[in-house]
Formats: C-alpha cells, sequence, structure tokens
C-alpha cells in the first residue's frame, strides 16, 4: 500500500472515511495488525504563502543576482539546497580534469541541481521535493523557515516583510 487513506476516529475506533472503504477492503485482511500513523496536514494558505514570498523575493533580487537564478523555482531550489533541505550524490573521478568534465557534463541534466567539483569529486546537490505528498507540516515549516531566512538575507530585509509584501 502506497497511497495515505483518511481516517476518521469516532472515539472508540478509527475509521476510513466512506469514500475509502471499498479500498481498505481490497487492501486489509480483518484480523491483521497494521500500523496507522498520524500526519499533520499543513495549511494550504502556509504553502501558497510560501511560493508567493519566494516569488516577491525573486522579483527583488539585487541586479548582481539576477542572472543566477532565472525563474523563481530556481531561487526556491537554490535555497533549499542552501539550508540542507536536499539529497546529494557524489561522483569519484579519476583526476581533478575529469572532475571537471563531469560536472561540465551533469549540469544541463537538470538545471535546478547544484553541481560542485572538488578536487576528483563531483557533488550533485537536488533540492528536497516540498509536495504536500513528500514533506509534512513540520519538516515544511522548518525549510519555510529556512528559506525565507536565507531569502530575506540575500534582498536586504527580513521574512516579515517578504510576506507582507506578498500577500
Amino acid at each position: 500500500m502506497n497511497a495515505v487513506i483518511p481516517f476518521r476516529w469516532n472515539g472508540e475506533v478509527m475509521e476510513p472515511l466512506r469514500s475509502f472503504a471499498k479500498r481498505c477492503d481490497a487492501e486489509f485482511t480483518v484480523g491483521e495488525v497494521y500500523n496507522l500513523e498520524a500526519i499533520e496536514q499543513r495549511s494550504a494558505a502556509s504553502h501558497r504563502h510560501f511560493f508567493a514570498s519566494v516569488n516577491e523575493a525573486w522579483q527583488n533580487l539585487p541586479e548582481n543576482l539576477v542572472e543566477q537564478f532565472p525563474t523563481s523555482e530556481h531561487l526556491r531550489k537554490w535555497c533549499l539546497i542552501r539550508a540542507g533541505y536536499a539529497e546529494h550524490r557524489n561522483i569519484v573521478a579519476a583526476s581533478k580534469a575529469e572532475a571537471q568534465r563531469i560536472a561540465a557534463f551533469v549540469k544541463p541534466m537538470d538545471s535546478y541541481a547544484v553541481v560542485t567539483a572538488r578536487e576528483s569529486v563531483v557533488t550533485v546537490y537536488t533540492a528536497e521535493s516540498q509536495s504536500l505528498k513528500a514533506m509534512g507540516k513540520q519538516r515544511f515549516q522548518e525549510s519555510k523557515d529556512a528559506v525565507l531566512s536565507l531569502l530575506a538575507a540575500m534582498i536586504g530585509t527580513d521574512q516579515v516583510e517578504i510576506g507582507r509584501a506578498a500577500a
């Protein structure tokens, strides 16, 4: 089972929402024990506010950063990576020159990735997904705060001002 099934607590047991009853019958066996994990839903308003704030910051980037971030999505993903909300893969090359060639080859494959070559090691950083499915409420809020803090520093303001301007 891969998808999340919503349940409602009735005071005694967890009941699947009526529209998921057939699916539960197909996926669960009566008498078996299953683990149930509570996943706090995050606010759609917070999600929209975050993306609007990133866009607002992008529109107010200093001139020297405009070329580095052609879209607000490039900026958001770069900030996620910079703030540690990323995955990374290392490629060990035979030499420093080969690492440079590999980095040059890999970079165009994902325009959002941050690719570095240090000595003979190429590291490819990709931002974590902030989709509702991939990132829960708490982790999203932590990543949101970290990204907005970085953006505020980049454009010389504070998080609150970015949020106000985006609203």
